[in-house]
């Protein structure tokens, strides 16, 4: 190679270094072509190459979850060992090089030893996630839940035995997720402000899950909640729960009643639900029942389904037939994953948020219920 030709090629990669070091939109375009667990690698070369590695990783990021069921092996709930298997296996899947995920676990709770928490077990289970990523627990009397691996599996409903669930909401792009905790001593209009559930005109859909509301003060310390959320133009979904094992407990002492939930605000944040009540006791009605959510359109790339349903309903509700509400849910909407509760109560309405308007609104007393199943769409852009 003559003198020349030497002088060529160190010209060359003089700029492809430049470039490389900093023009963002090309290395960016670069790492859409890089698989996640390299990405994870790259990002720790240099600053640029870490925040073009994170913009990437956000892209291709989708809500993933895992599930479990049947019997554990360990002292532990079948969701944790089942958990950190699969964390140790797609850890960069699950969770990419963000730390500002937000994580909502539910767990069948009916009263055997295995599936109530120990400390032990709350502190395995927030080991697995990543500092700052926030982790939301909680316990009821039964779940449904959707087995890992496919949108298009058939959702379930467990009332006995051990079974469970993990969310993981990665962060996207015109969605904004914020968990909230309140207790009596902890709420205040200062502290819904902060929350994002009032005085937030992006706010779109608000998840919550009450405990202990049956003591006394309960019923009051949920309307506090209800009543500003009522007047909004968001989607307002959940139920009564069992407790709540995370976030730990500051503010009140073990027993006391509280809230726990989701606030989704941002543009790209749709979501639709219909009310089962009491009437609808047959698989036909039921079926007739969420098939209105069709007229939502909600899209279903990234979206999730929420049943939040009595625990007086399920198989013999519906004279021993057994998973006929997520049977019903899984035929309108073969290709989104169902998830949720049975509980004590709950919480949702008739209801379409979608763009700028919300089609009905409600009372406080209009969002409460029993013996009634709450079905919702929740779509993440």
């Amino acid at each position: 190679m003559g003198e020349s030709e030497d002088v060529t090629v160190s010209l060359h990669d003089s700029k492809a270094s430049y470039i490389l070091s900093n023009v963002a939109e090309v290395v960016e375009r670069i790492l859409t072509f890089v698989p996640t667990k390299s990405l994870l690698r790259i990002a720790s070369v240099c600053r640029l190459w870490r925040n073009c590695a994170r913009r990437v990783l956000r892209t291709q990021q989708q809500l993933t979850w895992v599930s479990a069921c049947g019997p554990s092996n360990t002292e532990a709930h079948v969701l944790c060992s089942v958990l950190a298997e699969e964390v140790e296996v797609n850890h960069g899947k699950l969770f990419g090089a963000l730390k500002d995920d937000v994580t909502l676990q539910f767990v069948l709770d009916n009263g055997s030893k295995k599936s109530r928490h120990s400390a032990d077990t709350v502190e395995e289970l927030s080991l697995l996630f990543p500092n700052g990523c926030d982790v939301m627990g909680i316990t009821t009397l039964g779940v449904v839940l959707t087995p890992s691996g496919s949108y298009s599996s058939l959702p379930q409903e467990y009332q006995e035995g051990e079974a469970g669930f993990t969310i993981m909401f990665p962060s996207i792009e015109g969605v904004h997720i914020k968990p909230f905790h309140f207790c009596k001593e902890s709420i205040s209009p200062t502290a819904l402000k902060e929350a994002g559930l009032v005085d937030n005109p992006e706010l779109r859909v608000v998840l919550m899950f009450v405990y202990e509301a049956y003591k006394t003060g309960g019923a009051h310390f949920l309307s506090q909640i209800l009543e500003p959320l009522a007047k909004s133009k968001a989607l307002i979904a959940g139920g009564l729960v069992e407790s709540v094992f995370s976030p730990p407990r500051h503010c009140c002492s073990q027993g006391a009643y509280g809230v726990v939930g989701l606030a989704l605000s941002g543009p790209k944040v749709q979501g639709a639900s219909v009310l089962l009540d009491q009437d609808i006791s047959n698989p036909k009605a039921a079926e007739a029942t969420i098939r209105r959510l069709k007229a939502a359109k909600i899209p279903e790339r990234n979206t999730i389904g929420f049943m939040f349903a009595c625990v007086g309903r399920g198989q013999t509700y519906y004279n021993n037939q057994a998973n006929v509400e997520a049977d019903a849910f899984h035929k309108v909407f073969p290709n989104t994953p169902l998830f949720g509760l049975f509980g004590n109560g709950e919480i949702g309405c008739d209801r379409i948020v979608k763009d700028d308007y919300t089609l009905c609104d409600t009372d406080t007393d209009g969002l409460q219920h029993e013996y009634t199943t709450v079905m919702t769409l929740v779509h993440l852009g």
